[in-house]
């Protein structure tokens, strides 16, 4: 949670203003039409970038320190006004938001706080726990993001694309065939996890058409790391009750490339739930998107689940490539034995991780996989 550092009136940075200039700069444009018989020049007229193009305003709330979660900025609102409630999802310019009743309000997000200078794409996001003002016909407008927790981020064209929020659990869902398994995705979606801290859990669907022994040796090395592996099929059934022991109670997100069947796994656990599913396509054997936004689902027998849109390449948020080997749970070990301090663990001589690898203790794979997630994110 972000450290609050003072309360009452801040300067906070904000976007470029789209409000009018107070500069007039069409003096040309206006003369050719209509002379200036009809109005005088303004005397004091600012020709400084400030006023309304000022990007830096003055508003009364709380300056926090942030902690890769919030927009450094609590805005102080009337709460006597104001209901407090849970995102369940973002559709363009509104949210659906629901009470502690069970009351669900479409919502708007205040001007204010959609102009606050942030790096991400959108400053509200499903699971943000938030204070509305309700108005009649169950609308409302949204007027404070609460501070949040367990946020799951990746970069989309060098912004930041919150996925969800104040989640405890990660959820990454591949399938055994149709399209085949990504390890290398996999091995991103871990590093996420570990540097937002929250547990990671790898579930294998479609298991009905391969041979499960087939998947012993990646289980295995999943497994041998400390991380937990189910093997699923939303088809015959297998595996879902103890899929639905581990979602019980819990808060947690759904993510994975598209087509590996995490939507038809959530209309299993949960009847009359009726999310869209599509085939695979047989042209390419890659999955076709449904989901098309993140959506909080509350579950009958306790939590909530986020049922997020497929990806096809998850680019890390937040993480410089200096840090990934720490975020490598078979890796770490091995990084404070190496001759170099600053030893990236690629070509450097008397590298204990290369010398692990030679000898058969790191998986060859998953060393390919930091040195690829290395080198990318270094580019």
């Amino acid at each position: 949670m972000a450290k609050k550092k003072s309360k009452g009136k801040i300067r906070a940075d904000f976007r470029k203003n789209r409000e009018k200039p107070a500069r007039i700069s069409d003096w040309t444009r206006q003369f050719e039409q209509h002379g200036f018989e009809q109005e005088e020049t303004v005397s004091g007229e600012r020709v400084s970038g400030k006023g309304e193009l000022s990007r830096k305003r003055t508003v009364v709330g709380v300056e926090t320190v942030e902690d890769k979660s919030g927009l450094g900025v609590r805005l102080e609102v009337d709460e006597s006004v104001c209901l407090a409630g849970r995102v369940l999802k973002v559709q363009g310019l509104n949210s659906t938001v629901e009470t502690d009743d069970g009351q669900l309000y479409r919502c708007a997000t205040r001007r204010l706080l959609k102009t606050l200078a942030t790096d991400q794409r959108h400053v509200v996001a499903a699971g943000d726990r938030v204070l509305f003002r309700p108005a009649p016909g169950y609308e409302g407008v949204i007027e404070r993001v609460e501070p949040r927790r367990g946020v799951l981020s990746r970069t989309s064209r060098s912004r930041r694309h919150i996925l969800v929020t104040n989640v405890d659990q990660l959820l990454i869902v591949t399938s055994a065939g149709q399209p085949e398994i990504k390890p290398h995705l996999i091995d991103r979606l871990l590093v996420t996890a570990e540097s937002i801290r929250i547990e990671p859990v790898i579930c294998i669907n479609k298991i009905d058409l391969v041979d499960p022994a087939s998947l012993m040796p990646t289980v295995g090395v999943f497994s041998q790391m400390g991380y937990r592996v189910l093997l699923l099929s939303a088809e015959t059934g297998f595996g879902i009750e103890r899929l639905r022991h581990v979602l019980a109670g819990r808060e947690s997100v759904v993510t994975g490339q598209s087509g590996v069947g995490k939507s038809s796994l959530l209309n299993v656990l949960e009847e009359g739930l009726h999310l869209r599913v599509r085939t695979v396509s047989a042209e390419s054997e890659k999955g076709r998107h449904t989901t098309t936004t993140a959506e909080l689902i509350p579950l009958s027998f306790g939590g909530y689940v986020v049922d997020t849109p497929g990806i096809r390449q998850f680019q890390l948020w937040d993480v410089i490539p200096e840090e990934i080997a720490g975020y490598f749970r078979d890796i770490r070990p091995y990084v404070s034995r190496c001759n170099f301090t600053d030893c990236t663990h690629r070509h450097e001589e008397d590298c204990a991780v290369k010398d692990a690898v030679a000898d058969g203790r790191l998986d060859v794979r998953r060393y390919e996989s930091y040195c690829h997630m290395f080198e990318g994110d270094l580019a």
